[in-house]
């Protein structure tokens, strides 16, 4: 063979080599870019935790009726259905004309009881009188002029107008104190005619009106307390792990996927009769501006245990003990796992995944274990 026939036949060769080369990697691609899309994220060594999930309802600390203890008129109201009012503001009053008129009178009267005390009894000059006669009859009876029976009856009438006299100061100064009752009575009673907020409230029904004839302990409001309690409730299996100050984290409903860290801050000691769950109050670190109102609902998961240096997961990329691993070269591998520590969002693998690895988070029924993928790696 010529030299001019080898090298056309090892350009020819060269030529066909190139092709198939360009012809492979054309197929590869197309493999590759006709390949499933696989959202994936990086397992992790971190903290792991255990914790226990429940329910979540805003209450308000207390709801009441504001009652007047006595009856009346009502002369003034700062009522109004959604106002906000605050521990000590006065919201209604009663006309207290006619108490007015009794307290009066009665500072009258107790004036001049007064007087009457800081004179005395009346008896007090037959008294001195009856005194000084008894020291004369004395001098007569030692000067032999009376007999002592004489002096004995006479000492008698005076031990008599003394014990009158006592008697008289001693309902004097009752008078003076009956009245003093009854005036801080009827000044206790005309305070009462002033009706202020017991704490900070919401007016939520106004139930009387100015000029509204009211009797005693008839409901004239309802409020609701400002205050919040947020109460997560949890199953006995759950309650047990359960501790004050440990730390959780609350989900309410309306807010979507924020999360705010809360505290445990109390164990209620019985469970719910109709629904045998336990319940604990939380402490929720909510943002400013953020408000809560009673009736929100949401779950809470409480952190009863921690392991740290842990490989974990995605609780979303779970499935049943599950997961799907994007392995070498993309290929799709089903991996059974043992579960540790599980949390709201993560769980502890201590067998079947290791730090590195990338599990498939989203739509797992895609996938089957031999399958060949594309990876979107995710944020953890």
């Amino acid at each position: 063979m010529s030299q001019s026939t080898k090298r056309a036949t090892g350009g020819w060769w060269k030529k066909l080599l190139a092709v198939a080369v360009v012809a492979a990697v054309a197929f590869w691609v197309g493999s590759y870019l006709t390949r499933p899309v696989a959202q994936v994220v990086a397992a992790s060594r971190t903290k792991a935790v255990r914790t226990v999930l429940g329910t979540v309802a805003v209450k308000s600390e207390y709801d009441l009726d504001l009652k007047s203890e006595v009856g009346g008129r009502v002369k003034t109201s700062d009522l109004e259905v959604g106002r906000k009012v605050f521990k000590g503001d006065v919201l209604v009053t009663i006309d207290s004309g006619d108490i007015d008129l009794e307290i009066e009178r009665i500072t009258s009267d107790l004036a001049a009881a007064q007087r009457k005390v800081e004179i005395g009894s009346t008896l007090r000059a037959e008294e001195d009188n009856q005194k000084d006669a008894l020291a004369i009859l004395e001098r007569q009876l030692k000067a032999g002029a009376i007999s002592q029976t004489d002096f004995d009856k006479a000492k008698r009438l005076y031990q008599q107008v003394v014990q009158r006299r006592e008697l008289d100061e001693v309902n004097l100064k009752n008078s003076l104190a009956t009245l003093e009752n009854n005036l801080r009575a009827k000044q206790r009673e005309k305070a009462k005619m002033t009706i202020v907020a017991p704490s900070d409230a919401v007016v939520t029904a106004v139930l009387a009106r100015v000029g509204d004839l009211i009797g005693p302990n008839a409901p004239i409001a309802s409020l609701i307390s400002i205050t919040r309690t947020i109460e997560a409730r949890l199953s006995e299996d759950n309650f047990a792990a359960v501790k004050v100050g440990q730390r959780a984290t609350v989900r309410f409903l309306t807010f979507g996927n924020e999360q705010y860290p809360a505290t445990v801050s109390k164990r209620l000691p019985s469970a719910d009769p109709t629904t045998q769950r336990y319940g604990v109050y939380l402490e929720v670190e909510l943002p400013e501006g953020r408000e809560v109102m009673p009736g929100l609902t949401g779950e809470v998961s409480i952190i009863v245990a921690e392991r740290p240096n842990a490989v974990t997961v995605p609780r979303r990329s779970m499935v049943g003990d599950y997961v799907y691993v994007a392995a070498g070269l993309g290929r799709v591998e089903l991996r059974k796992v043992e579960k540790g520590y599980e949390s709201l969002n993560y769980v502890e693998v201590l067998k079947g995944v290791e730090a590195g690895d990338l599990v498939i988070v989203e739509q797992q029924d895609r996938f089957h274990s031999g399958d060949r993928v594309r990876t979107k790696v995710l944020e953890n």
